[in-house]
């Protein structure tokens, strides 16, 4: 979420990535989109709420998505609606005016081929206008078509609570504010057992533990990666990191790894070189799954325990 009007960055958001753009370029690279690209539309919020956020962020920063590097935009997540069916359709406009893809929506498959391979990505949360993160049939459904159209498949999941609190994945579903989070264990097993190659995580604004299962990779929270001006920053809510994932033509990781990253001032992503990310997946992975959980080497590389 690279601001929301009008607390916008100085420069139009034109520097947003700039110290992170080379570890984000990709054949295939995913962000979740934290709001809306839009101007138009009604808040989620009441007049003075001090404890409802909706994003509203300037559609031209689709432009800044596609300097970075990035091909794909997941919308399934608790902001996607913020500003109601039109500025949802300007987000969509937005992407698709910098040839962006998009997923998350319900019953949305998103193919993208490269060299040859066709990828397919999914978003799932816990909300009306995302395909549902709760109805885990549906989801396997879901994925189980997905596989019959690609030779990968990706799923991302807007799921847990959020938070210093909820650093680690336990079994059973996850509330926060009153809200169904999902089950978090479940829900990325069972769509691996459907079919999924690579599930990736968001939502907790904090990382969380790399599992591997079925030698499949779940990697359950990358935690922040922006939120300029928005988001509580300090701590492990600032340690986050980039995931890079190279898969074979049939989905099995030939190599994973993790760019340590730091939001700092009001929210930007640079390098982190302290690489504070790695030991923080390291302990929570080991912690949470045990001998399946992933080791993650002094410099971000992922491998089985």
């Amino acid at each position: 979420m690279m601001g929301s009007t009008p607390n916008l960055p100085p420069d139009g958001g034109a520097s947003y990535f700039g110290a992170v753009a080379p570890s984000i370029r990709a054949d295939v690279a995913l962000a979740n989109l934290e709001g809306t690209l839009s101007t138009g539309g009604y808040s989620k919020c009441g007049a003075g709420s001090t404890s409802c956020f909706a994003f509203h962020t300037p559609p031209s920063y689709a432009r800044w998505l596609r300097r970075a590097g990035f091909s794909i935009a997941n919308l399934a997540n608790n902001h996607a609606a913020d500003y109601g069916p039109v500025g949802q359709q300007q987000t969509l406009a937005a992407l698709r005016s910098q040839r962006l893809l998009h997923t998350g929506r319900p019953g949305e498959i998103t193919v993208q081929t490269t060299h040859g391979v066709r990828v397919a990505v999914i978003g799932f949360a816990p909300y009306p206008w995302a395909q549902s993160l709760t109805d885990i049939p549906a989801a396997k459904r879901l994925v189980a078509r997905a596989r019959e159209r690609a030779d990968v498949v990706v799923v991302t999941m807007h799921a847990g609570a959020e938070g210093t609190s909820h650093l680690h994945v336990r079994p059973g579903t996850e509330t926060f504010l009153g809200e169904n989070r999902g089950n978090p264990l479940a829900f990325a097993h069972a769509v691996v057992d459907a079919g999924a190659d690579l599930v990736v995580g968001s939502g907790p604004h904090v990382l969380r533990g790399i599992e591997w299962y079925r030698d499949r990779l779940i990697v359950y929270s990358l935690g922040n990666f922006g939120g300029y001006g928005a988001f509580s920053l300090g701590g492990s809510l600032e340690t986050t990191a980039i995931l890079r994932a190279k898969l074979r033509g049939d989905g099995r990781i030939v190599a994973a790894r993790l760019v340590a990253v730091r939001l700092v001032g009001a929210g930007v992503p640079v390098l982190d070189r302290t690489g504070a990310a790695y030991a923080l997946v390291r302990s929570l992975s080991r912690d949470d799954f045990g001998s399946a959980g992933a080791r993650v080497s002094a410099t971000g590389r992922i491998t089985h325990a």
